[in-house]
């Protein structure tokens, strides 16, 4: 018998700054088989929720026939792909989310239809004149890299079909929004192959540009937002084009954010190519700054694109086979290996930090998984053995694989903590190619980053705006990171005004204060500004990495649980229902028993006071 799933949780409210977990759920499992969304809902979803991620960004949702497409040659887009569940498992996994306070956003493929006519779209008429009616006809309609059909954005039949699909996932599934796949293909006619954008504006206001599909994407953004205010919108964009992330009432586009996707291809570049004394901080910092003011972009250092077969991870570029050999916390770790975690973190933190006013991250990566994802193919014998992700790795306290996840949760809690990616306040002070440091401000917080392989500098001058006295916030050299605890979290930083008042070019670094601080080879520290009135024992702006999981996880879904409860008796079960699957009290249990014994670890190494160090975030 069929039931309907009635929704229980309302809708989180929009964040100032989407912080996405890419995530496949076919792919999702321990296991070498395919995931459910069930299965997705009460296993993974609170793994997204204690690494403090916002957001969390399905692949493969609209059906597809052929399993190895990533879900990206749609067949048929008002269907719920059948291999994870029923359609309502997946309303299940939406509302278990919108239980943890986590918005769900789809990957919605209407760039191009699958090529297949047996069960696609392709093939029928579907109420027009001719079969190809949806499509344009001859080389037009065909997109020769990806074996695919093209719509025609010109035909009222394809506009309300579209529409009305945006409007079907809105309204039937509750999802908060969309990232828009290969949005830079529906921009030109040319589909963007074989063509390198300088941002010369010729390039994107010519007749190379497909306007009928400039007003569809328009359409779509007006229609998302009328039908939901709060809804976050991404476009899948490489080209750059102006205007595509400022409103429609504007004359733009309408997107909220667009994908930063030329940062990923930096980082191979360097890692592929580059000898690390080699490394340009100028360049890099450019990289990631290169975006019009205004305009948000969500910023990466790898999605699924570089995590598929035949492609390496960061952490697998830095590692390689020593992330099957190396990872045991039993034996110190080798130079590659300590490079590798290092460099990830570093990688990864400045990414988010300066790369864009969003940040996503792909399912594993946050802990270097060591395997890229395959699905059953031809090419592989149909086999299933890197159709998962290996989440044992990252639960295996002896294992390296816990640093950076614990890492990769204390950034995100540090941008939830300030907000840092919400701020337009973002001032490159120093990019040295000699000292190989970045330093930068990010709303008032300070980051500095020493990609030096050797030298560690004490006493390093950094440039910053405001006055006052400054202390540690997050670094990446702590010793619950996998670092040394070179960098005391109890040092107060007080700062010395700079040249004359007014007149930036006697500043230093055209900053008006500076402060000094130690820099160790291959880390990041960030530096936040404690206001006059703060007490000096109060934990009024930081919260220690103990009070996290109480503070971010256990206390939200808790009230927000209590809250519905209150309102609605009958929501009791459903309720009970998340938080038993939650399993709050064996996470908080076990990021504990991790604690206990990363203190325990720290005294016995440092009988000097740096067991301080236990925690990233000084009280």
């Amino acid at each position: 018998m069929f039931i309907r799933y009635q929704f229980k949780y309302p809708r989180p409210p929009k964040p100032k700054a989407p912080r996405v977990y890419e995530a496949h759920v076919g792919m999702s499992s321990s296991e070498a088989r395919i995931n459910s969304y069930r299965e997705f809902a009460d296993e993974v979803l609170p793994r997204i929720r204690a690494n403090n991620y916002n957001t969390v960004q399905l692949m493969a949702v609209m059906e597809h026939s052929y399993y190895a497409s990533f879900g990206y040659h749609a067949t048929n887009f008002f269907a719920v792909s059948s291999r994870s569940g029923t359609p309502e498992d997946l309303k299940y996994l939406i509302d278990k989310a919108h239980s943890l306070g986590l918005q769900v956003l789809m990957d919605v493929i209407h760039s191009h239809a699958s090529n297949n006519i047996t069960d696609g779209l392709n093939g029928f008429d579907v109420g027009q004149n001719s079969q190809d009616s949806y499509f344009h006809t001859g080389d037009r309609g065909y997109h020769k890299l990806w074996d695919s059909r093209l719509f025609n954005y010109a035909n009222w039949e394809v506009l309300r079909f579209l529409l009305s699909n945006l409007r079907w996932w809105l309204e039937e599934f509750n999802f908060d929004g969309f990232r828009f796949d290969g949005v830079t293909s529906m921009l030109y006619h040319h589909h963007g192959i074989n063509i390198a954008f300088t941002g010369d504006y010729n390039e994107y206001f010519s007749e190379a540009t497909d306007v009928d599909a400039v007003v569809y994407l328009m359409l779509a953004n007006c229609l998302i937002h009328s039908i939901l205010p709060d809804a976050t919108v991404i476009a899948e964009d490489v080209s750059g084009m102006p205007g595509i992330g400022q409103p429609v009432s504007e004359g733009g586009i309408g997107f909220d954010y667009r994908l930063a996707m030329a940062i990923p291809d930096k980082w191979i570049d360097y890692l592929k190519n580059k000898n690390d004394y080699t490394w340009s901080m100028k360049e890099i910092s450019w990289s990631l700054t290169n975006r019009r003011y205004t305009e948000k972009c969500v910023s990466y250092a790898e999605s699924h694109d570089q995590a598929i077969v035949g492609d390496k991870t960061v952490a697998f570029l830095l590692m390689d086979e020593e992330m099957y050999s190396g990872m045991s916390c039993l034996a110190d770790a080798s130079p590659v290996v300590e490079r590798g975690i290092a460099l990830q973190k570093m990688i990864h933190f400045i990414t988010m930090a300066l790369g864009g006013e969003g940040y996503l991250n792909f399912m594993g990566n946050e802990f270097g998984h060591p395997e890229w994802i395959d699905f059953p193919r031809e090419g592989n014998g149909w086999s299933y053995e890197k159709c998962r992700r290996q989440w044992n790795l990252v639960d295996t306290d002896h294992l390296r694989y816990k640093f950076m996840n614990a890492f990769d949760r204390a950034m995100n809690l540090l941008d939830d903590k300030f907000s840092f990616l919400a701020s337009t306040k973002q001032i490159v002070s120093s990019a040295d190619d000699e000292d190989k440091v970045i330093v930068f401000e990010r709303g008032d917080l300070i980051f500095v980053f020493n990609f030096h392989p050797e030298n560690t500098y004490e006493g390093y001058k950094v440039g910053c705006d405001l006055p006052g006295k400054y202390r540690v916030a997050l670094d990446s050299d702590a010793w619950e990171f996998g670092g040394h605890g070179r960098v005391g979290h109890d040092v107060d930083h007080f700062t010395s005004p700079e040249g004359i008042p007014g007149v930036p070019e006697t500043n230093f670094n055209n900053r008006p204060n500076s402060l000094k601080v130690l820099s160790p080879a291959r880390t990041c520290v960030v530096y936040y500004r404690v206001e006059e009135n703060q007490d000096e024992g109060s934990n009024n702006s930081l919260v220690g990495l103990e009070d996290t999981f109480a503070a971010a996880d256990v206390a939200k879904i808790s009230d927000e649980s209590t809250s519905i409860e209150s309102k609605d008796s009958n929501n009791v079960d459903g309720v009970k229902e998340t938080l038993a699957s939650t399993d709050v009290s064996a996470e908080v249990a076990k990021i504990s028993g991790e604690l206990v014994s990363v203190e325990s670890e720290v005294r016995n190494l440092d009988k000097e006071g740096r067991d301080d160090n236990s925690s990233f975030y000084r009280k």
